[in-house]
């Protein structure tokens, strides 16, 4: 097995270690989604609100979704 199989089999046991610990818990990613584009706000005076936004909710449909197919 090259370098190049060890890094994508390890990518997918990291994805799937992701995957379980999102499903059912996609109240609390959302806030936690909430709270840090919050303070990314603060700390840069809204001048990337928009892009923030934008993460945000890509975040939390991502969650959604993990949790609906569980």
């Amino acid at each position: 097995m090259g370098l190049f199989d060890e890094i994508k089999d390890k990518a997918e046991e990291l994805k799937d270690k992701a995957v379980e610990l999102v499903q059912g818990h996609s109240d609390q990613v959302d806030d936690a989604a909430d709270k840090a584009g919050d303070f990314v706000d603060e700390k840069t005076g809204g001048q990337f609100a928009d892009k923030v936004d934008l993460a945000q909710e890509k975040v939390k449909q991502v969650a959604d979704d993990l949790d609906q197919a569980n």
